[in-house]
């Protein structure tokens, strides 16, 4: 047989942590990116106490299969949307590097954009789909020429939300100040989740003043994570969710191995650790929370 290798190591699900006492929902998950079946992921993650998944949307056809994933699955429920990054691709052409290019002809231009948009707003009147994310700005991997475009998207995002009164789920990403200012400038939906939460602790309580929730996935329990640990400190407990981000964003110790929703209760012991409460209280607020945010 074979030697197993660190990268056979890197590829294995990592084992069930020990089962939530407090059911919980997984707020932000991408169950299409991950090497499972949803009843296998559903499995999983209800075997730990993890008795919801919000599968979240990034681009049109990502969103379609949200909207028919919790239309099938009652456990599911769904985001639709473009992510930021996609903006400058469809008005600009493929490629994360398309603003570096000679090349910057917009092969699909807004009319384009527009048409997606759409069918977005479409797709967010759907009962099953019970927020409109992720959107928001992404200034880690879209040149500076993308950033009309995605404030575009952004703004419309957020017309779409207030129309069908769902939640907005924000992916923000180095932009913090510039995705404050368009809520404030759009007049943000009743309800606004800040995905995977990377702000620090003096933009927590700007959120907590606005009554924006917090999500955090594993991160927060990097060595390196310090201002993620004290967020959660600061934030009002009503404001707070727990999400994987899976497959990414793996909890300590499990970096660097597939996520899933089933990995939910280290990220929670890791916020009730940096909160300084129990994890049963922490995860009844955490449940109440999710249930409120996205109406279910």
């Amino acid at each position: 047989m074979p030697k197993k290798t660190a990268e056979d190591d890197r590829r294995t699900p990592p084992p069930a942590p020990e089962p939530l006492r407090v059911p919980v929902a997984d707020s932000h998950t991408h169950l299409d990116m991950q090497q499972t079946t949803v009843p296998e992921a559903l499995a999983r993650a209800a075997a730990v106490g993890v008795d919801t998944l919000v599968q979240v949307g990034c681009d049109l056809d990502g969103s379609r299969w949200a909207a028919e994933t919790a239309a099938r699955h009652p456990a599911v429920w769904a985001t639709v949307a473009l992510h930021p990054n996609e903006a400058p691709r469809i008005v600009h052409g493929d490629g994360d590097d398309w603003a570096r290019r000679e090349d910057r002809r917009a092969p699909g231009g807004t009319a384009a954009l527009d048409a997606q948009l759409d069918e977005i707003d479409a797709l967010a009147a759907l009962p099953q789909v019970r927020g409109v994310g992720e959107t928001g700005l992404d200034y880690f991997r879209t040149g500076p020429e993308g950033k009309d475009a995605q404030a575009y998207s952004f703004r419309r995002h957020i017309a779409i939300a207030k129309k069908h009164h769902k939640a907005l789920v924000i992916h923000d990403r180095e932009a913090h100040e510039d995705v404050l200012r368009v809520l404030d400038e759009e007049g943000a939906p009743d309800t606004v989740v800040f995905h995977c939460y990377s702000g620090d602790a003096a933009m927590a309580k700007v959120c907590a003043e606005h009554g924006y929730y917090l999500s955090f996935a594993g991160t927060v329990s990097y060595k390196s994570a310090q201002n993620l640990r004290d967020a959660v400190a600061v934030a009002p407990l009503d404001r707070l969710l727990v999400e994987t981000d899976a497959p990414f964003l793996p909890p300590v110790p499990y970096r660097g191995r597939p996520n899933a929703p089933y990995l939910i209760p280290l990220t929670v012991r890791a916020m009730a650790a940096a909160r300084g409460v129990d994890e049963d209280t922490l995860a009844t607020a955490i449940a109440a929370n999710t249930a409120r945010a996205f109406a279910y």
